[in-house]
């Protein structure tokens, strides 16, 4: 007979004072958890979601314009003083606080086309579509007196862009060029250009005060250096530049707000290459600015969001998106934009659905003609088999790109457009196999399904993207 005995360590479950926490035994034996990894990604994955619903951008709304707001400016002494320039020549000044307004004023005939702060914050600079800059009182008038500006400067151009020096009574303007003004003087102290397309934007370096940037309508980024009145470095992107932006902690770096829906982050000692490129936008971007630490910056697009960026990042971290006036399918053909609706039961995306069925029909693939299955990937278990469903599965890809290209647009989206889609991703899909030596399988897969779509493509679409058989299908 044998007799087994207990042993149990005391150090491995008694506390050693009552200030410790209690001792959970736990067995790590990760085949009693086999679960463990996708519970863990819903945890993961439900953390995130909840992120993103506590995460509330959104604080209030400021009326009162009657007319689109064109610029915005910071109060430098106060955080909760903003003034606002609109399309009606109106300038308001907003308490944040009260999130209402606490002064307003005529300040041109046209646009506001710009608006900055002094440095010291007792007043503020206006440039309109009348060819003036003016000077304001932050203070309203008192009892019985007019609003009148301290000072007015008329132009021989229109000014597109103000912006003062962080230290001294200067500031500077840009339409034809770059211009220098000293506070007491009508005349601007020097004028500076590099080309002969329209300024923009024009912006001083908070840090290096005598630096200064300029954005223009030929594409480049021109630096000047105030010290010498002359143009410092330019650098030449592939599309406009709307608008840049200083790093207020790092001296020589800047982000450039381009038309091309990127952000474009650069050190002015290394203009050849940029420090980092920041995507996520999906319509031009018109706006950028930095917090105050220098970590994080907001840029404000055409696409109707608002998105915040990590400097050091390519994606952004946060987005506010603005709501749509009504819920109206995007194309326009008045029935309720349901997901459903927006993808598969509108009918000016239905015709590109039933092409779709058409050529599985080629294919002698019979599956049901159900959303489920191109939105969602369900497929039914006993009417298709892997190799079907590997055909499929680029079809639907190409289908659902097609689609979101022409989203807003109130047309079908085209056969041929589809069909080129697909010949991209076929195309791609045989050079891998090629590098990875798994041609049988891509032949298998794919050799049908190419003859069909030469077959559907017009001839010039063909001898404009040089389709030609790659495995000999017909």
């Amino acid at each position: 007979m044998k007799v087994k005995m207990l042993s149990r360590n005391p150090d491995n479950y008694v506390r050693e004072t009552k200030l410790d926490l209690q001792r959970v035994p736990r067995n790590y034996d990760p085949t009693l958890h086999p679960f463990e990894v996708p519970r863990e990604y819903m945890r993961a994955l439900n953390a995130t979601k909840l992120e993103r619903v506590f995460a509330k951008p959104f604080l209030a709304s400021l009326d009162g314009h009657r007319d689109g707001v064109n610029c915005l400016a910071k109060h430098p002494k106060s955080l909760a003083t903003v003034l606002s320039g609109a399309c009606d020549g109106e300038v308001r000044i907003w308490n944040l606080t009260k999130r209402k307004c606490i002064r307003a004023l005529q300040a041109h005939e046209g646009f506001v086309r710009g608006i900055c702060t002094r440095f010291c914050g007792t007043s503020f600079f206006t440039v309109g579509d009348d060819k003036t800059v003016k000077q304001w009182k932050m203070d309203g008038p008192g009892f019985g007196e007019e609003e009148e500006p301290l000072h007015t400067i008329l132009g021989k151009t229109v000014y597109t862009g103000i912006d003062h020096h962080w230290k001294e009574a200067v500031f500077a303007t840009c339409g034809q060029q770059v211009d220098i003004w000293d506070e007491q003087r009508t005349n601007p102290i020097c004028s500076m250009t590099w080309g002969f397309d329209s300024i923009s934007s024009v912006k001083f370096n908070p840090i290096e005060t005598f630096l200064l940037g300029s954005c223009a309508s030929d594409r480049n980024i021109v630096l000047y250096d105030m010290r010498q009145a002359t143009p410092l470095k330019k650098v030449i992107l592939d599309m406009r530049t709307n608008t840049i932006c200083w790093n207020p902690m790092e001296a020589f770096i800047f982000t450039a707000a381009n038309e091309d829906y990127n952000l474009y982050t650069f050190d002015m000692r290394a203009l050849d290459t940029p420090v980092m490129v920041h995507m996520d936008h999906v319509s031009a971007v018109l706006d950028v600015d930095y917090s105050p630490t220098g970590k994080e910056f907001v840029s404000a697009s055409f696409d109707k969001s608002i998105r915040i960026f990590p400097v050091d990042k390519g994606r952004s971290r946060l987005a506010k998106t603005s709501k749509t006036k009504n819920d109206k399918c995007w194309r326009g053909c008045g029935e309720r934009g349901t997901l459903i609706h927006c993808w598969w039961e509108c009918k000016l995306v239905q015709p590109l659905w039933k092409t779709v069925w058409r050529f599985l029909k080629k294919l002698k693939i019979e599956i049901p003609y159900d959303p489920a299955i191109p939105l969602l990937g369900i497929y039914p278990k006993n009417l298709i088999t892997d190799i079907s469903r590997v055909r499929c599965t680029p079809m639907f890809i190409a289908a659902l790109f097609t689609i979101a290209k022409t989203w807003n647009q109130p047309t079908c989206p085209e056969t041929d457009d589809w069909i080129k889609k697909m010949w991209y991703i076929y195309t791609m899909e045989y050079y891998s196999a090629i590098k990875k030596d798994e041609i049988g399988p891509f032949t298998t897969t794919w050799m049908d399904l190419e003859g069909i779509m030469l077959s559907e493509i017009s001839q010039s679409e063909k001898d404009d993207l040089y389709m030609t058989p790659l495995i000999g299908g017909n």
